[in-house]
């Protein structure tokens, strides 16, 4: 299995499962995440959220004019004169 493959394959569950282990430090059965997990982790999660509408990433702070956020790769420009 490639990398693409192999981030296609994680569901929503795996997901969440991987941003809460991010979040405190530890997989659900309470082993620590090491050093080298952590930036992997982080990796997918950013991955699987191309995937989602901007709003919903991680991190995304909403801009104080809607008028200067840049539109969503899949949405539709419709410019008003």
């Amino acid at each position: 299995m490639d990398l693409k493959q192999l981030l296609n394959s994680i569901t929503p569950e795996v997901y969440e499962s991987l941003k809460r282990a991010v979040e405190i430090g530890r997989w659900p059965d309470r082993r620590s995440l090491t050093d080298e997990q952590v930036p992997l982790c982080m990796q997918a999660i950013i991955a699987y959220e191309e995937s989602m509408p901007r709003h919903q990433r991680t991190g995304y702070v909403p801009p104080k004019n809607p008028a200067c956020e840049p539109p969503d790769q899949n949405q539709t420009i419709v410019w008003k004169e």
